[in-house]
């Protein structure tokens, strides 16, 4: 497996999710045509934490081979410094503008791929496999929309993937336009047909150490029922939100990121285990409570979330 520097909460204990990517804020998560010229001007300025730039479902046939020029020409001058992370969403591989895709993702260099319409592990691994072939490090990164009735009964194996494709796979997407589609599920407020699959998901990602991303909420207009959906997907344990537009990026920057409460209470558990009483304790009595070792390293992971999530925003 390829190695990455090591960071709180990276073990493979039964306490402790295994994990086999840095750490990075994926609270917001815009999709932006890569065929829309205005769009990726813009996105450059914008506030989320990642720019999915897309060449599959907002792109219309006849102008796919456009967009992956345009793209090529964006990432030419984009700022690498920049703390945004940047995901190219390419075609099925199984017809011409996948491959054509891999190609120009190899031209621009993103930080990750998302491969669209995931069935089972294999579409993973013969992604990894390519980029091997072609002498490239461990970057591009590898996520996969969940989108599929093939992908929901194959979760947990195209999850361990993660550790299979030499660990390059770092985030399962949800879809769940593409999923309700396929299936007739009906798309109700509050999603309670769709519950018991989302939490399957999450289920999955975090036995394989991947992060996790809740489906785009179509009605960008009404942000209530937005910022509704985004609260409900924290709760599940989501890491962040696929978005479309964006005036949802504040609402979801503001759901997915670390309150002040937990903030407080992780610095407390932190100077808990520090004090020299305590060292080499694998317990200890925090306020009246027991908070154990994984309670520990839970702190130190949601401390260096803030700190990312405070550079980024200090530098945007």
């Amino acid at each position: 497996m390829l190695a990455h520097p090591a960071e709180p909460g990276q073990k493979g204990d039964m306490n402790t999710p295994f994990r086999n990517h840095p750490l990075r804020p994926r609270r917001s998560l815009l999709s932006v045509p890569a065929s829309n010229a205005r769009a990726l001007e813009k996105s450059s300025t914008l506030a989320c934490d990642g720019i999915i730039f897309d060449l599959e479902d907002s792109v219309a046939p006849e102008s796919k081979a456009a967009a992956r020029g345009a793209l090529t020409r964006h990432f030419a001058d984009i700022d690498r410094a920049s703390p945004v992370e940047r995901i190219i969403r390419i075609n099925s591989l199984s017809g011409s503008d996948g491959p054509a895709d891999l190609e120009a993702v190899l031209a621009c260099g993103p930080d990750a791929v998302l491969l669209p319409k995931v069935c089972e592990p294999q579409d993973v691994l013969a992604v990894a496999d390519w980029f091997a072939e072609q002498g490239a490090d461990d970057s591009p990164r590898l996520w996969a929309m969940i989108e599929t009735p093939s992908a929901a009964l194959n979760l947990a194996a195209i999850a361990e993937a993660g550790r299979t494709s030499g660990g390059r796979l770092d985030c399962l997407v949800v879809g769940l336009n593409d999923l309700r589609l396929a299936t007739g599920i009906a798309d109700v407020p509050g999603r309670p047909f769709l519950v018991p699959f989302l939490m399957q998901v999450v289920v999955a990602a975090r036995a394989s150490g991947l992060d996790v991303i809740d489906s785009v909420h179509n009605g960008f207009t009404d942000l209530g029922a937005f910022s509704a959906e985004c609260e409900q997907g924290r709760q599940m344990g989501f890491d962040g939100k696929m978005l479309i537009h964006p005036a949802q990026i504040e609402p979801a920057n503001r759901a997915y990121g670390v309150q002040d409460a937990a903030a407080d209470e992780a610095r407390a558990i932190v100077s808990a285990f520090a004090r020299p009483e305590n060292t080499g304790k694998g317990a200890v009595n925090l306020d009246g409570r027991m908070v154990e070792r994984l309670h520990l390293d839970q702190a130190e992971r949601l401390l260096a979330k803030v700190e990312l999530i405070a550079r980024k925003e200090n530098r945007t």
